[in-house]
């Protein structure tokens, strides 16, 4: 990859919105859990719904539900 990419937390998309995971801010816990759940760097990921300040997205034909605080540090680059 060449550039730089306007990265934006995953809080910020709007329902409908495609983005691919930039970063994960995170202690190593924090990673393993995502990783878990099938959301890794670089793992495409499709805003299905917000439910009060937290998330639910769609990833490889799961569904995760995240809160505020797990969502906002993930930092995504919007595809669409």
């Amino acid at each position: 990859m060449t550039g730089t990419i306007a990265s934006t937390s995953l809080l910020s998309l709007k329902q409908g919105n495609r983005a691919r995971i930039a970063e994960i801010h995170g202690g190593r816990e924090m990673v393993r859990r995502m990783m878990s759940l099938g959301i890794r760097v670089g793992s495409v990921v499709d805003v299905i719904n917000h439910r009060g300040r937290g998330v639910v997205v769609g990833n490889s034909g799961a569904r995760v539900a995240l809160g505020c605080g797990i969502a906002e540090k993930l930092l995504v680059e919007p595809l669409d």
